[in-house]
């Protein structure tokens, strides 16, 4: 505990922001949309997206698409 690195318990406030959009989808979505119902910027969210698949938070069950996992939920 207490580390420096990006430890996947420690998320922004622009992640949980995406997550709680994503809470909200019935179907996996894009970039496009999470960005549409968050404000933040495509680019910004492809980021996080990256960040958030990496870590467990967030699946990818088709290219380009997305999906809040049960361990993405528990956080928000």
């Amino acid at each position: 505990m207490g580390c420096k690195c990006s430890c996947k318990s420690e998320i922004t406030d622009e992640q949980k922001k995406i997550l709680t959009a994503m809470s909200a989808m019935a179907t996996p979505c894009g970039c496009k949309d999470v960005s549409t119902a968050t404000g933040i910027d495509g680019k910004s969210v492809g980021s996080h997206l990256k960040t958030l698949k990496t870590n467990g938070y967030v699946d990818s069950p088709a290219r380009c698409k997305y999906a809040i996992t049960a361990e993405g939920k528990a956080v928000i």
